[in-house]
Order: C-alpha cells, then structure tokens, then sequence
C-alpha cells in the first residue's frame, strides 16, 4: 500500500516528508507502548500511535519504520517533526481512534503480524 493511501483513508493531514508518500508500505501496528513495538514488532512499516514524546521518533528510527500516524487528533511538536523529517520518517495525524484506523487499514488490506512471544 502506498503512504498516500494511508494517508487518504485516515484522512490525515502530512506533516513531513511529504516527498515519500509515493513509497510502499506493507504491514503496519498500533501501539501507545513504545516498549511493546520493540519488544514485539517486526518487520513493520507504519506505526500509528497516540503517543507524542520523542521516544516515538527514536522508536521508529530503530524499528526502520517509513511512517508514523499520529491518532485521536495528536499533534507532535516542531522538535518531533524536525527529529522525523531528519529521518525520513514521514508523519501524520488522523482524528480518528487507533481502533478505528488501523481497522480501516487491515479491511483495505494493510496487515499486521503474528505476535511471537
């Protein structure tokens, strides 16, 4: 699925890296525990979350995770767009609930994976 897809259906609004909406993204997780995306993520290419601190950013960075969506109307701050657009980790917002986005991206076929403990 592309980025601009995503983006499309959250109704997001693109707060940077813009440029690389047109990339391809394959499976993706929803999360507010960053602990839990490193413990038990793999292989994901978008993270949507409410969470809006830097551990986010630096989560996704290690993760090698292309997008972050930010949900429930969140808004990072200019120091967490600019950590993002450093990394070439494109970031958007939604006002919709995690549940409801990443419902919506799994029924247009967006997956998730097998959590192996």
């Amino acid at each position: 699925m592309k980025i601009s897809m995503i983006r499309d259906l959250l109704e997001a609004e693109v707060l940077c890296c813009e440029e690389s909406l047109d990339s391809d993204v394959y499976s993706a997780c929803g999360s507010d525990m960053m602990s839990d995306v490193l413990a038990y993520v793999k292989d994901q290419a978008v993270l949507l979350t409410g969470l809006v601190n830097p551990q986010v950013i630096r989560t996704a960075e290690m993760m090698d995770m292309k997008c972050i969506v930010f949900v429930r109307s969140k808004k990072p701050s200019e120091a967490m767009i600019s950590m993002a657009e450093d990394d070439g980790i494109v970031m958007m917002a939604s006002d919709m609930r995690m549940y409801d986005a990443c419902g919506t991206l799994y029924v247009n076929g967006l997956i998730g994976t097998a959590v192996h403990v």
